[in-house]
């Protein structure tokens, strides 16, 4: 998956890192390379708790669709 990136360039130095197609995944970095890293890792994270709550919902809509029970068990 490719994403944009803009990089803003900061009047303290270093850059601002976001991602305009994903609201609120911003991170920064001292230099480009440094800002693009930490945009990387926040992308991913970003991601993985969208899946997560896009599973609860989901989860949340069959009980309520189907009046059942939902449980997790370890193995």
């Amino acid at each position: 998956m490719k994403l944009k990136v803009v990089l803003e360039p900061q009047p303290e130095g270093g850059y601002v890192a976001y991602v305009p197609a994903l609201p609120g995944c911003v991170s920064q970095g001292e230099t480009v390379e440094e800002a693009l890293k930490n945009i990387r890792e926040a992308i991913e994270l970003y991601l993985e708790v969208a899946e997560e709550m896009k599973l609860q919902e989901t989860l949340r809509e069959i009980k309520r669709k189907n009046n059942v029970q939902i449980a997790e068990v370890s193995v």
